[in-house]
């Protein structure tokens, strides 16, 4: 485990949509850094979802038993397609704990544009995620910094897998094991046996 406190967890959204490789390596990587880590699937007012929330749910939801480890939960009622949103109903589900919101860098630059982005990084510190194809940039982080954010750069490898080409080309390879009977069972981003 990193220097992370027993008082801090890590928050890590997603639209899982699908769930991928590198959705699983993360959760995977943040039980390893942080003693509490919470997951949930949320709607992105930036993105066409290809499938409903509930659906989505359910797809994490086998990532994370999958997985398997007592430091991870799935903590749907966080879900908000807004960050500060999901940080108020933190703040009220665990007070006093000190709120790591994960990110990956390529989120980096529209953070600004978030809603209430000031209030949110007042409110928690700012784990970035290093993404293969998306190098941090110096001045989006002091950009970040001058809007009161705490940055912490997270030294965990995570492949590059985007949800976004498992979609176009149904890629079974970067899909997680747990996800294959789902996938195949409601025919999801048209996954049929023998995909790849």
């Amino acid at each position: 485990m990193s220097d992370s406190p027993t008082d801090t967890i890590a928050l890590l959204g997603t639209s899982a949509d699908p769930p991928t490789r590198g959705h699983q390596a993360l959760l995977e990587g943040l039980c390893k850094q942080f003693p509490r880590v919470a997951t949930w699937a949320s709607d992105n007012p930036s993105k066409q979802h290809v499938i409903e929330l509930n659906q989505r749910l359910e797809l994490l939801d086998a990532l994370v038993q999958s997985i398997n480890n007592p430091r991870l939960e799935l903590v749907q009622e966080l879900s908000s397609p807004f960050a500060i949103t999901t940080v108020t109903r933190a703040e009220q589900r665990w007070p006093g704990l000190d709120l790591c919101f994960v990110v990956g860098s390529d989120l980096i630059s529209q953070i600004p544009r978030w809603k209430d982005a000031s209030t949110l990084l007042g409110h928690c510190r700012l784990a970035i995620v290093p993404r293969q194809g998306w190098p941090l940039q110096d001045a989006e982080l002091k950009r970040l910094r001058s809007l009161g954010g705490r940055l912490e750069i997270l030294p965990l490898g995570i492949p590059g897998t985007a949800s976004s080409e498992i979609r176009s080309r149904a890629a079974a390879s970067q899909i997680p094991d747990a996800l294959e009977p789902l996938l195949l069972k409601h025919n999801f981003y048209g996954f049929t046996r023998g995909n790849d």
